[in-house]
């Protein structure tokens, strides 16, 4: 005979699940605003920017920006490349002089 499927545990464990990666997604955008320096934006400034890149209709100024920010990822990937065998000591992705990249 089969043993019945406990749901209430099932779906505990889906919701215990959607709440981790939410979490991670949030702290993720929170890295992303660090590295990208943009903390040094108050938070209205910050939003406003937000709302307008998420406003614009203009497509060529959202390929510009998709270029923009995978140029920051591959600058971030280049950079932290030689730090990956001393383990994490807190350093952001994209710490550096730009200048000189």
């Amino acid at each position: 005979m089969r043993k019945p499927r406990d749901f209430d545990s099932e779906l505990q464990a889906l919701a215990d699940k959607a709440k981790l990666l939410k979490e991670r997604r949030v702290r993720q955008l929170g890295e992303l605003v660090i590295a990208c320096r943009a903390d040094a934006l108050d938070a209205e400034m910050l939003a406003g920017a937000l709302l307008s890149a998420v406003a614009t209709k203009d497509g060529q100024a959202k390929e510009g920006w998709r270029r923009a920010g995978a140029a920051f990822f591959q600058r971030s990937v280049r950079k932290s490349a030689p730090r990956s065998g001393r383990g994490d000591e807190g350093a952001v992705p994209g710490d550096g002089n730009a200048a000189s990249a």
